[in-house]
């Protein structure tokens, strides 16, 4: 198994260098498992480390009901965050960097201590955040058209790409999580409306499950780390020359251009 493990790590990185994205792995192997493809996450994560990037934060996915409905899972996935995925608020990105992006809008959280799970519980996150602040995930798939089950998106990192964070910070006393609303624009046009009890019922109940489930593989979370609790409403395809903003109230604005 371990040779497999380390062949699908290889494929997934290749691919994401070429930008040509392989086969579904759950085609090709049925008989993998959730763990196995958080292994082939992590060897990922080792061979980029010792290429010299360096870990800035974790991601939670398939938070939302939309976003597992749309895969046809029941239950989140996580992935690491890199240097070089961090884009500057209003940057322009490049969108043949990418295979075929989409993006989420989601409340980051900045971690003031480290969190280590198990029976971590969204007061324990609540208590160890700093601050929170905007941000825009560009998810992207190694996996051809999509394609992809539980298994896949795991071995693929969660599907992250690139994460870009706003300029504004806000502490919890200011905002109730739960109920804080966004609003997310398209070329100036809104197109979709959400609120933090998309993520699991609450952002930091995301944070809190990430935290037990990288316990299982002894990892934690660290101070100072970005960490994405999920999307707040269904990820968005994006193309050349779309203008993304998400507006958190409070909390305040992020915005991308791709192209």
């Amino acid at each position: 198994m371990s040779a497999l493990i380390e062949q699908l790590a290889g494929e997934l990185l290749e691919a994401e260098r070429k930008r040509k994205p392989v086969a579904p792995i759950t085609e090709r192997f049925d008989t993998l498992t959730v763990v196995d493809s958080y292994h082939i996450q992590l060897e990922m994560v080792k061979r980029r480390l010792q290429e010299g990037q360096t870990i800035i934060g974790k991601k939670v996915g398939l938070t939302s009901k939309a976003m597992q409905n749309m895969l046809g899972v029941n239950e989140p996935d996580y992935g690491h965050l890199f240097d070089d995925m961090k884009v500057e608020n209003g940057a322009t990105v490049n969108i043949d960097s990418m295979i075929s992006p989409k993006i989420e809008a989601e409340i980051g959280f900045i971690l003031g201590e480290d969190l280590a799970g198990p029976n971590l519980t969204f007061l324990d996150v609540l208590m160890a955040t700093k601050f929170v602040v905007p941000t825009i995930e560009i998810i992207d798939s190694r996996i051809e058209d999509w394609k992809i089950k539980l298994v896949d998106t795991v071995a693929d990192n969660g599907s992250s790409s690139k994460v870009v964070g706003g300029d504004t910070y806000a502490t919890l006393d200011q905002i109730d999580l739960r109920t804080n609303g966004m609003l997310l624009y398209k070329n100036q046009e809104l197109i979709a409306t959400g609120a933090g009890a998309a993520a699991l019922g609450h952002p930091a109940n995301a944070v809190a499950w990430l935290g037990n489930k990288l316990s299982e593989f002894d990892i934690s979370l660290k101070a100072g780390e970005l960490i994405l609790p999920g999307a707040l409403t269904a990820a968005v395809v994006v193309e050349s020359g779309d203008h993304i903003t998400a507006e958190f109230g409070a909390i305040g604005s992020v915005s991308v251009q791709f192209e």
